[in-house]
């Protein structure tokens, strides 16, 4: 690594790249606003800066293979630094940094450090003397289930506050939280789009044998409402017209705060911030879905009747080695009460094909579950063994060889993209309200309400005279193409 000596004074530009969910991009833009903070300024190319941070992500192989090609890329970019780049370091952090620590840094010498959760709030200061030369020992990582959590809310009452905003301030008569005694960990958006994630909480106490998120994010703790409440404030100042609650578990939301229906009074306040348009509820577990939360999504104004439900499979027997519940019965009560109420509703899940002891009936239990569900989007992903799981102690006699699991993925696979099709189909004919990420030569792209960011399809509507990004389209679905809708305008909202 060529080194530079640096001062807190030194102006040092720095790329911050994220992979992986929602919920890491919330932590990409805390670690820019420190960052920012500490001196730096950001750059959004990595070829113009002088240190990359790539926010990686540990969640499954391929999400993990993608994190550490993009490591690798940008080391490259230090390679270049003598031919007119201007690299001079890479720094690991995320999920992949957490996770392995000290053996992501011995197994990946390409990146100069490899920074876990807990040099966050000194990141600025870290990676100054990275970047000067000085060598960062990295953590060994430990359960963090042992360990106590890491809250997603800054305490220090010497921390930065988010820009345009007196953190300091009583704010005991926003939400039913307590009052916001001290500033909330600083945030710089990265994105200036119409839709912002926020997150509501951090971690997860569900022990889903396949799932080895507890392990590294740790225990599940929800942020106080008033500084959810806060910096939704605050978005809606940046131009941020939809908010998306992120978290590892939204139904658990303030059960550790002694309210498990903190979510339902704090939607609509949410909503009922100045400039916010839509409030959409992200990751809710079924078992945990209870009738007040399904009313308050599908008929409080302002968020949008969409359910993100993680049934993961169909197959009672399939279920309980994953230690998590259910079965075709009761899914398919869930999805009708929510229907009842709100039948227009958006309804998304995932699904892992292959898990160990999945048989051929199990198979087909979950199959015939998809078709009756008639989902607007399933992810579907084919199950393999992640470090430290229990599953992945299973008895080898369970476990599906990697040629079937492909096999049984690409049936389903091929499945659920005919019915998402379908689902899209019956749109035909209904109106919808979308919201503008992108105008390009008179056709507005965007999301219907039903439509969740990056991973639920778009709505294109054509012939728009005078959209901009940010609007809110009322138009009616005149056709598709797979799970992306195609519409025509209406009227404007």
């Amino acid at each position: 690594m060529t080194t530079q000596t640096t001062t807190p004074e030194t102006p040092l530009n720095v790329a911050v790249v994220t992979l992986g969910c929602a919920r890491n991009e919330v932590d990409s833009e805390e670690l820019a606003g420190r960052l920012e903070a500490g001196g730096f300024v950001l750059v959004a190319d990595p070829e113009d800066a002088d240190t990359v941070v790539v926010n990686t992500c540990g969640f499954v192989e391929a999400a993990k293979k993608d994190s550490v090609d993009t490591l690798l890329e940008a080391a490259d970019l230090k390679e270049s630094a003598g031919h007119g780049g201007k690299a001079q370091a890479v720094v690991a952090v995320g999920c992949l940094a957490e996770r392995y620590g000290k053996d992501l840094a011995e197994s990946l010498p390409e990146a100069d450090a490899v920074l876990g959760f807990d040099d966050y709030p000194d990141i600025a200061s870290k990676l100054r003397a990275i970047v000067g030369g000085e060598t960062h020992h990295p953590h060994t990582p430990s359960d963090r289930r042992r360990l106590l959590p890491i809250s997603p809310v800054e305490r220090d009452a010497s921390a930065i506050s988010v820009p345009g905003h007196d953190v300091r301030a009583d704010t005991s008569e926003i939400g039913s939280g307590a009052p916001a005694t001290g500033p909330r960990a600083v945030r710089r958006r990265l994105d200036a789009g119409p839709m912002a994630p926020l997150k509501l909480a951090s971690g997860c106490d569900r022990r889903c044998s396949f799932c080895a998120i507890p392990a590294f994010r740790g225990s599940f703790v929800s942020r106080r409402p008033s500084d959810v409440l806060q910096e939704g404030q605050w978005l809606a100042t940046q131009g941020v017209k939809e908010l998306f609650l992120v978290s590892e578990n939204s139904t658990s939301y303030g059960k550790d705060l002694g309210d498990l229906r903190l979510l339902e009074t704090l939607l609509p306040e949410l909503s009922g911030i100045d400039g916010i348009d839509r409030v959409r509820v992200s990751y809710l577990q079924p078992a945990e879905t209870r009738p007040g939360l399904i009313e308050a999504i599908a008929s409080t104004p302002g968020v949008v009747p969409y359910f993100d439900l993680s049934f993961q499979h169909a197959s009672a027997g399939v279920l309980r080695r994953m230690r998590r519940f259910g079965d075709p019965d009761s899914f398919l009560g869930l999805l009708d009460t929510i229907r009842t109420l709100a039948p227009l509703a958006g309804v998304r899940s995932n699904v892992i094909v292959g898990f160990p002891g999945e048989t051929d009936e199990d198979l087909r239990v979950l199959c015939d579950f998809l078709e009756a569900a008639r989902m607007d989007v399933t992810g579907v992903f084919g199950y393999s063994d992640e470090d430290g799981t229990e599953a992945a102690g299973f008895d080898d006699a369970l476990k599906l060889d990697e040629d079937e699991i492909r096999a049984r993925t690409e049936h389903v696979t091929a499945l659920v993209e005919e019915l998402n099709a379908q689902r899209a189909e019956e749109r035909i004919g209904e109106e919808v309200v979308v919201l503008v990420e992108s105008v390009d030569d008179g056709v507005a792209e965007g999301r219907a309400a039903h439509q969740g960011p990056e991973v639920d399809g778009t709505t294109q509507v054509a012939d728009v005279q005078g959209a901009r990004v940010g609007d809110l389209l009322t138009a009616v679905v005149t056709g598709t193409d797979g799970v992306d809708l195609i519409a025509h305008v209406d009227g404007v909202a």
